[in-house]
């Protein structure tokens, strides 16, 4: 089907399957044409790619991911989409639709029964309020895949992208650079979709590190850490790490030196490789006897 993305087009589509949006599920159509053949083409399908792709909206990135890849797999929540998907996908007998929830399904049975043989990258219009939830969960269960493609807010795409001691800097860029090496792709204005969100978007790419790029004795620790030091920003690192962790600052000040950490230093000051040496040295104190009272 051509046109997906002529605006004209698309409204056809939708009212004659009597589709409404819905804001509960941050549903924004691309009507750009320039954005998702240039998405498709980043992502780095090609003949031999199989492509995962979440909230395929009515097909527009789909068709153009279904031009180049082997094969692609959109998982949809919205069961109203299924018909006007059948219809716009038709001419691509390489592209399916799964119906589920994209942070309920079983992601390495789907990926092992669909993509047999195959290289999978991600590649996705992310609806905004579960765009955390869907790249943690790609990443920390160590899909097999080689990159995440995705369109984001572009205030989310600075965070997730900004290097550890940036102002921009979370608990969500850290864990994100502990499994993946982030770039900001390109801007999306928000005029490219309907309807138009409040907000401008960009697309961003995470390329899957074969290996964390430090030494971490205890991920869970590591990870529990990072959230509770950025989930206080305002207050030092050992007083927000202090309250998040339940560790008396007693416990915690001699911890912060032995990792060669200012005693008055905040979470956005400190590098992954700082988190690590203090995550290792909580997680070497939990394994310590300590001294009989």
């Amino acid at each position: 089907m051509n046109a997906l993305s002529n605006i004209g087009t698309i409204k056809e589509i939708l009212t004659r399957h009597g589709f409404t949006f819905s804001k509960a599920l941050g549903q924004n159509f691309l009507i750009n044409p320039s954005v998702c053949p240039r998405m498709a083409q980043e992502c780095g399908a090609d003949e031999h790619t199989g492509v995962l792709e979440v909230g395929p909206g009515i097909g527009v990135l789909t068709v153009e991911l279904a031009a180049r890849a082997k094969k692609v797999v959109a998982v949809e929540l919205d069961d109203r989409l299924l018909p006007v998907l059948a219809e716009t996908l038709a001419e691509h007998p390489n592209a399916s639709v799964i119906r589920g929830d994209i942070l309920k399904l079983d992601l390495h049975g789907l990926i092992e029964r669909e993509f047999v043989g195959m290289d999978v990258v991600v590649c996705a219009n992310l609806p905004y309020y579960i765009t955390s939830p869907v790249i943690m969960r790609f990443l920390e269960e160590r899909l097999p895949i080689r990159a995440l493609t995705v369109m984001v807010q572009k205030e989310a795409a600075e965070r997730i992208c900004a290097l550890p001691g940036q102002r921009e800097a979370g608990a969500l860029s850290l864990a994100v650079r502990y499994f993946a090496e982030p770039q900001v792709l390109f801007p999306v204005s928000r005029g490219s979709f309907l309807p138009a969100p409040n907000v401008d978007s960009a697309v961003i790419r995470l390329r899957i590190l074969p290996e964390p790029p430090l030494a971490v004795d205890c991920e869970p620790d590591f990870f529990a850490l990072v959230r509770a030091s950025f989930g206080q920003r305002r207050k030092t690192l050992c007083n927000a790490a202090s309250a998040g962790l339940s560790i008396p600052k007693q416990q915690l000040l001699p911890l912060l030196a032995r990792a060669g950490i200012p005693g008055r230093a905040r979470a956005e000051q400190l590098t992954l490789e700082q988190f690590a040496c203090l995550s290792n040295e909580i997680t070497k104190q939990k394994g310590e006897p300590r001294d009989a009272e």
